[in-house]
């Protein structure tokens, strides 16, 4: 088996690994893997060195099976110092997911940063290894590197772990800073579940997130946390950094309900 979520096709077709099944069914993908592939779409549609994806939104539209895809990116509103972008990911029956993203010019500008949040949590080194996933089953839990700083998987309530990539987004290419935490975004509302995951459904059909700095190295951590309503409606909210601190935030709504 390749060491990479997706096998390139030629064109704009991609053919999904196993490493991409999620953990709601066998015959569908982690949203993870596929917001990477958009978010690589988005970036080489700008086709420029000097801008960072800044805010990157998408649509999960069905459950995105293990099939080929066709991926297909366009730039909406040109310009020297922000542009718009979307791209959108269909396979035989029309679209499963989109994604939507401004990207702003980047210069050096004689300011010094000032991040206001949470302090940085204690770096992936103070984590501890988890792998609770020990059948020969292949997919993404398994394709990421998981250490945790607070809670856990099987622990309700809001977590902190840090996770790098075990395989490549797609043989034979180096992962970008933004694909690589667009693989992880979408994993707050799993690392902090809040209603157990045996009688319960938490389904995003959405992702936001917004950078105000790139990730630096593989590691990057995700402190999420998780809100429910007896309604049936959720938000999962989750703070991104990496070693040296912040870099952003990640939004997504939920579906609650019974399993059946």
């Amino acid at each position: 088996m390749t060491d990479a979520f997706f096998i390139h096709d030629g064109g704009d077709r991609y053919v999904p690994t196993e490493w991409t099944i999620g953990p709601w069914s066998r015959e569908s993908q982690h949203a993870g893997p596929p917001g990477a592939l958009l978010g690589r779409a988005l970036e080489r549609v700008i086709g420029r060195d000097d801008v960072q994806v800044v805010r990157a939104t998408f649509e999960i539209l069905r459950p995105v099976p293990l099939v080929p895809l066709q991926v297909q990116a366009e730039i909406l509103r040109p310009g020297r110092s922000v542009i718009l972008t979307r791209a959108s990911m269909s396979d035989d029956k029309g679209p499963v997911m989109t994604a939507q993203g401004w990207a702003i010019r980047t210069a050096a500008l004689d300011l010094e940063p000032q991040v206001h949040g949470p302090p940085p949590p204690e770096g992936p080194d103070a984590g501890h290894d988890v792998d609770l996933f020990t059948s020969d089953e292949v997919n993404y839990l398994k394709a990421m590197e998981w250490r945790f700083v607070k809670g856990s998987f099987m622990e309700p309530g809001p977590a902190t772990a840090w996770a790098r990539m075990r395989v490549s987004l797609l043989e034979d290419e180096e992962v970008s800073p933004l694909t690589r935490v667009l693989a992880l975004a979408d994993s707050g509302n799993g690392i902090s579940a809040s209603i157990d995951f045996g009688r319960w459904v938490f389904i995003n059909p959405d992702l936001t997130v917004y950078l105000h700095r790139l990730p630096e190295g593989e590691w990057v951590c995700l402190d999420a946390q998780t809100t429910v309503e007896p309604s049936g409606i959720g938000l999962a909210t989750s703070v991104l950094s990496d070693r040296t601190g912040l870099i952003g935030r990640g939004v997504q709504s939920l579906f609650l309900g019974p399993r059946s």
